[in-house]
């Protein structure tokens, strides 16, 4: 049985501009190599989230949803962001070489991570976005493994 370790908390964020905030906050505690899975419906807010983390990153450049490209790269910033829409994916060809950067040693964050599950490490955090209403965000955080718990740890420090 595998003994890894878990740690769970929520947010509510009650606005788009909180929702940035939280992302920015989040970008200051991620490590080399961490791995989000994006969780949520269409107009979630999973870009939103990822344009925070941009912008805690110090990329200035606008963040959109990857839909059609799959995989958007920012490099600009004090880590890489690799931004991954992984909906495409569904049913197609997934040896298109996203190893490369999940594995890499800048932020990855997957939206759909479901569709690509099997490339994914075990160690990660899980941010499921459920919406309220039309502005207010349920943020549901798991971090599986060390680094992802102490990041996690740390954010719950800055809220």
């Amino acid at each position: 049985m595998n003994s890894i370790s878990k740690q769970k908390f929520e947010y509510r964020s009650g606005s788009p501009e909180e929702t940035l905030s939280l992302g920015k906050k989040l970008s200051k505690c991620l490590y080399p190599g961490c791995v989000l899975t994006l969780i949520g419906d269409l107009g979630a807010g999973k870009t939103l989230f990822t344009s925070g983390i941009a912008k805690g990153l110090g990329i200035d450049e606008s963040i959109t949803s990857p839909t059609f490209n799959i995989l958007k790269v920012y490099e600009e910033g004090t880590l890489s962001l690799y931004h991954v829409d992984a909906y495409r994916l569904k049913d197609g060809n997934r040896d298109i070489g996203l190893e490369d950067y999940i594995y890499g040693d800048g932020i990855t964050a997957v939206e759909w991570p479901e569709f690509i599950e099997e490339l994914l490490p075990e160690e990660r955090i899980a941010v499921r976005i459920v919406p309220v209403d039309e502005n207010t965000r349920l943020f549901e955080f798991e971090a599986v493994g060390g680094k992802s718990i102490e990041a996690l740890e740390k954010l719950e420090e800055l809220l």
